[in-house]
């Protein structure tokens, strides 16, 4: 019963129908007729234009929006703990040939607006100093916490103060949406987001993730740079049929509505062993070694997360047979 990453998680049957309907001849690249309607639907989708991209990996989302926002000179505010930051392998500034991340601190992997003003006018503006260009904030963020609009638009008055553009890693950004309950321009470009990484493969995909532009003049730089790092699949209607797919009929928020559940019920169980709130799909819980074992040896399988804490991550597809067992495994341990 493995609660380790939504990563893992199966793929939609919708997607795979999907891509078999795409196995025919047709442009390569993305000239065809699926990847042609992306910005269109995504256009819709958020209520407005939009320049929409696939790419295969979340990290190519990020990083190919960062090489469109910052030069190899600049810096790009991001938590400490943000994705880009922790888990890339320093992928951002390969594809940035060279800009600085420039992390932050806040609970629960959130950055403020005081946050951002303080670390801007710690640097002075003159040649010996990298410059900041972009603010990269995560929604969900690595924590499971959710900006709301009103919080990502105060971040979003800041960056213009300063010149910064503002980048969303979204990789759970279903999640967040499907918490939030409003209109996905609402917490975007209606709060000043220029670029979102909009993830798709924690969510039913298997292997696309959708690049959204706000600021369309930033797409075609990001095409160029998708070709020049590789990920311009060949057969890249099968990646805009995955998307299209899970955006039809909202199956990305159904999904996205399952995963939060699961989570919400195993957050139920474990009370005052919640490091911080369940706002989507990942739970980080106190467990000492001996209780972690024994949930293991009931055959949960999870991450460790630092001394004495764990990281449950619930998935679109997960059982609720498993979510209950393992809600009542959680509360037969006692108080923590």
């Amino acid at each position: 019963m493995r609660f380790f990453s939504d990563n893992a998680a199966a793929v939609s049957p919708a997607v795979l129908d999907a891509m078999v309907a795409a196995n025919h001849v047709d442009t390569a690249y993305d000239g065809d007729a699926l990847s042609q309607k992306l910005d269109g639907v995504f256009s819709d989708l958020f209520g407005t234009d939009c320049a929409a991209l696939w790419v295969s990996t979340g990290t190519a989302a990020n990083c190919l929006a960062l090489a469109t926002m910052v030069p190899p000179h600049g810096g790009v505010f991001c938590h400490s703990e943000a994705h880009i930051n922790s888990d890339e392998a320093g992928a951002p500034e390969f594809f940035t040939h060279g800009a600085k991340l420039m992390p932050l601190d806040g609970e629960g992997a959130k950055l403020t607006p005081d946050t951002i003003i303080a670390a801007r006018k710690a640097i002075r503006a003159d040649v010996h100093r990298v410059q900041p260009h972009v603010l990269s904030i995560t929604n969900a963020t690595e924590y499971g916490l959710v900006y709301t609009p009103d919080e990502v638009a105060a971040l979003s008055v800041v960056c213009r103060e300063h010149g910064l553009g503002l980048h969303m890693d979204g990789a759970r950004f279903a999640n967040a949406i499907a918490t939030l309950g409003g209109h996905p321009g609402d917490v975007t470009w209606r709060a000043g987001v220029d670029v979102l990484s909009f993830g798709f493969v924690k969510n039913g995909g298997l292997s696309a993730e959708a690049l959204i532009f706000f600021r369309t003049d930033l797409a075609e730089i990001a095409r160029i740079r998708r070709k020049r790092a590789g990920h311009l699949n060949s057969k890249g209607r099968y990646q805009a049929a995955q998307i299209l797919a899970l955006l039809e009929a909202d199956r990305w928020l159904d999904n996205a509505r399952a995963a939060n559940a699961g989570a919400a019920t195993i957050a139920a169980a474990a009370g005052d062993r919640l490091l911080y709130p369940v706002q989507a799909n990942e739970l980080f819980l106190r467990l000492t070694a001996d209780e972690a074992a024994t949930l293991r040896s009931n055959g949960f399988d999870f991450y460790d997360w630092g001394e004495g804490e764990v990281r449950l991550v619930t998935s679109w597809d997960q059982p609720v047979a498993e979510i209950e067992a393992l809600a009542a495994a959680i509360r037969a341990l006692g108080a923590p």
